[in-house]
């Protein structure tokens, strides 16, 4: 097993991404790595890996046009005037605003997609109001990581509708059918896991006070709260265009089609003014163009390594350890998507590497298709919730770091590492047995 191809290309990439060399680069290297060792031509590698890169197509292009849908609805300052509104909402009552803020996270991956781009704008100028109720902030990091993650593991809209088609197409391609629409059905077990771990954060580990320092790093964003903005005619036009993409998502099932349609209502209602155009594709493109592109590229690198040939004797191997015991395989398998997503930090990414290893697997222990997407969408979830390399923990440290009050090792990752990803497993195990 330890000369298999998949293994040492994998090994190699891991090693790479924990060594803090780009994802993409990483990838590269190892396809080709894993490819010269199955005894594949340099060049032929090559062209397998840009070859394999077509399957994300439509995902990438679903990044890019969601990341210029972020950038518009904030420029129209929707998120400044939901912050307001929130801390004159909540009274004092410091757990009351965590899960708000949970709250309003998961609209940032299913209702209004825009992903991260709102939590450098809502953040920042609720810090003051968190400081003077001495909220733990690794709190509120939790509920920031529970809110960019659970709604698209569990629910197939907005970007659970490219998390649920990515696992429903790689399991297709590697010999397990299932439709895009029925990945939910198994889906929401390690969801639930999810909502038990921030419970947890909550109210057990992180619910004594804890002091920051009013410092003035944070003071600009602060008088932005200070600042009247009244509901007009740019904010409307902002939620049309918000409420058109989900309504396209959900009836046509085209994320990118209803991203296109909901800036091509902005602009058209005048909320983003014709000449702002080019600096909302170049600030959508900046935002999420680099995760477009490690989605290609980890379609390339599930090509390559679906045509090293070593997939089948590595399931074979697993298998003869793992014996016939279902509870083995399926802690097994996850464990190793833990491994893998730590190291690229990625869930989304790791889909299509991990398929390829999990499905003849899941189909040598007889694990129905529903189990197996469980086990590969646990699998990819996992380590995004601690990832130093995680859109997932530098997106909420963004926010509650601009006064160098919060760190991002061990106030962000180390906090949403415990509480997400053994909740992950146990729930995510416990779903594979049961369906």
């Amino acid at each position: 097993m330890l000369t298999n191809p998949v293994v040492i290309s994998v090994f190699v990439m891991t090693i790479l991404c924990l060594m803090k060399m780009n994802v993409i680069l990483s990838l590269i290297i190892s396809g080709l790595i894993g490819g010269l060792l199955a005894g594949i031509p340099l060049s032929e590698v090559m062209s397998i890996l840009i070859g394999g890169m077509g399957g994300n197509a439509e995902t990438a292009l679903s990044y890019i046009l969601l990341g210029a849908l972020a950038v518009a609805v904030n420029k129209t300052g929707l998120a400044t005037i939901l912050s307001k509104k929130i801390a004159s909402a909540i009274s004092g009552r410091g757990k009351i605003l965590v899960f708000i803020i949970a709250f309003i996270s998961c609209f940032s991956q299913n209702v209004i997609p825009v992903h991260i781009a709102f939590i450098p704008i809502l953040i920042p100028p609720l810090l003051g109001v968190m400081n003077k109720l001495k909220i733990d902030r690794r709190a509120v990091a939790c509920a920031l990581t529970f809110g960019l993650k659970t709604p698209y593991i569990a629910l197939p809209i907005g970007f659970g509708l490219i998390f649920h088609g990515i696992i429903a197409d790689e399991m297709t391609n590697n010999g397990m059918a299932i439709a895009k629409t029925a990945v939910w059905k198994g889906m929401w077990m390690p969801g639930l896991g999810m909502l038990v771990g921030l419970l947890i954060a909550v109210l057990i580990t992180y619910r004594k006070p804890r002091t920051y320092e009013d410092i003035s790093a944070a003071d600009e964003a602060a008088a932005t709260m200070e600042k009247e903005i009244v509901f007009g005619k740019n904010h409307f036009v902002a939620l049309i265009g918000a409420v058109a993409a989900l309504v396209i998502q959900l009836t046509i099932g085209s994320l990118p089609l209803g991203a296109l349609v909901g800036l091509v209502i902005m602009i058209a209602g005048g909320a983003i003014k014709w000449s702002e155009m080019d600096d909302m594709m170049s600030g959508g493109i900046k935002m999420m163009g680099f995760i477009a592109f490690v989605m290609l590229v980890a379609a390339g690198y599930g090509s390559v390594i679906r045509e090293t040939g070593g997939v089948d004797s590595l399931v074979t191997s697993t298998a003869s350890i793992i014996g016939g015991s279902k509870l083995l395989g399926a802690v097994v398998m996850i464990l190793i998507g833990l491994f893998i997503t730590m190291g690229i930090g990625t869930s989304f990414g790791t889909i299509p590497i991990i398929a390829t290893i999990y499905v003849p697997l899941c189909l040598k222990l007889n694990f129905s298709p529903l189990a197996t997407a469980i086990l590969i969408g646990t699998a990819a979830a996992l380590g995004d919730a601690g990832s130093p390399a995680s859109d997932s923990t530098l997106g909420p440290t963004s926010g509650l770091s601009v006064d160098g009050q919060h760190d991002h090792i061990w106030d962000t990752c180390v906090p949403t590492f415990l509480h997400f990803n053994i909740p992950l497993v146990i729930f995510g195990v416990i779903g594979a047995l049961m369906l």
